[in-house]
């Protein structure tokens, strides 16, 4: 009997519902998933940034929104959350090492700051809004992250 091995390369695709325990269900995904690919290092970056894309979602749209997590053989873990709204903000319309202008104080404004973590702690991200039929979802945006696990 031969053993066994596992991929270094997973995905995960979860739609969640237009509700306001969708952010608590995305990083209950996020810790199933890494915790059993035993990814633990990437938890607190990618549960951080994950319930701040899918609380945006559930803020700024209506309808539901897609999370999908992508382990890529080079050792990074690609997060991307659809929702159904076509506006990219930023910082996913600029590039990463772009200036980074620091977030407005407390009491200043009532959301945004959380995009700024993107920043702080994703290698990589980036956006696509969509339109048409593409993915089978109607219109809406992409946003993605990159993080980069251990010996990547």
């Amino acid at each position: 009997m031969g053993t066994v091995s596992l991929p270094d390369t997973w995905a995960y695709a979860l739609r969640l519902p237009h509700d306001p325990r969708a952010a608590r269900v995305a990083r209950m995904t996020v810790r199933a998933a890494l915790g059993g690919h035993g990814r633990h290092e990437l938890l607190d970056p990618v549960e951080l940034l994950t319930s701040e894309l899918v609380t945006n979602a559930y803020r700024h749209t209506r309808g539901p929104c897609s999370l999908r997590l992508t382990a890529l053989s080079d050792g990074r873990l690609r997060v991307g959350v659809w929702d159904s709204h076509p506006h990219i903000p930023r910082p996913f319309t600029e590039s990463p090492g772009s200036h980074r202008p620091a977030p407005a104080p407390p009491g200043n404004t009532e959301g945004g700051r959380g995009l700024h973590l993107v920043q702080s702690c994703a290698d990589s991200w980036g956006g696509w809004s969509l339109g048409g039929d593409l993915l089978g979802r109607g219109t809406g945006k992409l946003l993605w992250f990159e993080v980069q696990g251990q010996g990547g």
